[in-house]
């Protein structure tokens, strides 16, 4: 069975420790991630890995260059206890029709928002869904659109390809139904709230949860 989702822009694997889990990330793969970028006045910045096509690992956590932000980092990372897939992001090239078309079919993904980030090569801005209106779980993407900014898949980025992603919910029939509402899947089980993905390696295969 297939289990890269239709559409997968990137998954997001938030840590209150930045640098320990780069480094981490590299001594069990043996790939290091490329520097991503500060997000402007959000805490955060990030680092990224390619994960074959136009999907990428996005690891995140707080900026220990910048003071905290005024309210919480995005996804939570102060609170995490450690390094953790959060949640996933696919693509859409027109935002707002895929906001009304989600809602048409019974899911509504939240508002868009502005967002950019500061990179070595200049700034990069990008609309998403408000993740403050995602599925808690987390287990449904929000959506992204990079407008006319370059993708960050485009920039030569380190890859370890994706060879699995599945994940886990109580209800995981009750999900189905979301995941479909913006035309993309993912393999579901029962079970704790969770993802798993598997990325090849010069190691070998290895999976992060």
């Amino acid at each position: 069975m297939n289990t890269i989702p239709a559409h997968l822009d990137h998954l997001v694997l938030a840590t209150p420790d930045l640098a320990a889990t780069i480094a981490d990330f590299t001594r069990r793969t043996g790939v290091s991630p490329a520097v991503g970028g500060t997000h402007v006045g959000l805490g955060t910045r990030n680092y990224l890995v390619g994960l074959g096509g136009a999907g990428y690992l996005e690891i995140i956590g707080p900026d220990p260059a910048r003071s905290g932000p005024s309210g919480p980092r995005p996804f939570g990372v102060d609170g995490l206890p450690g390094p953790r897939t959060v949640t996933w992001a696919i693509r859409t090239t027109d935002l707002d029709a895929a906001i009304a078309s989600a809602r048409a079919r019974g899911y509504d993904p939240g508002p868009a928002r502005a967002m950019s980030r500061r990179t070595p090569d200049g700034l990069l801005e990008w609309r998403l869904t408000d993740g403050v209106a995602a599925h808690p779980s987390g287990l449904v993407p929000f959506l992204i659109d990079w407008g006319t900014s370059r993708h960050p898949t485009a920039g030569g980025l380190p890859v370890t390809p994706l060879l699995r992603l599945t994940a886990t919910a109580p209800d995981p029939d009750g999900i189905r139904p979301l995941l479909a509402a913006l035309d993309t899947g993912l393999a579901l089980a029962e079970g704790p709230v969770g993802f798993s993905f598997t990325i090849g390696t010069p190691r070998g295969p290895v999976t992060f949860t």
